[in-house]
């Protein structure tokens, strides 16, 4: 799992895309948003062998800014749980 605040202006979310997508790994799930309580939290890709997720709003600190998706999105990954 690797996942990105979205307004990281240190660690841009698209320049992560980039280097995940020139990786050129197979799509398993097609860029999608993640919702709680009926709110984009964020999109996720699947790759073989790589989920991204994007965590909207936040940037490097999102642990600590959106700790509900966060909590969510680790603990669904964790058991292989749908998001």
């Amino acid at each position: 799992m690797f996942f990105s605040g979205d307004t990281d202006g240190a660690v841009s979310t698209w320049g992560t895309r980039q280097w995940i997508e020139a990786l050129n790994w197979d799509v398993k799930e097609n860029y999608r948003p993640w919702k709680s309580a009926d709110q984009v939290d964020g999109y996720v890709i699947r790759y073989d062998g790589l989920d991204f997720y994007t965590i909207h709003g936040v940037g490097h600190m999102a642990p600590q800014w959106k700790r509900e998706p966060m909590t969510k999105m680790i603990t669904a990954y964790v058991h292989h749980e749908p998001i």
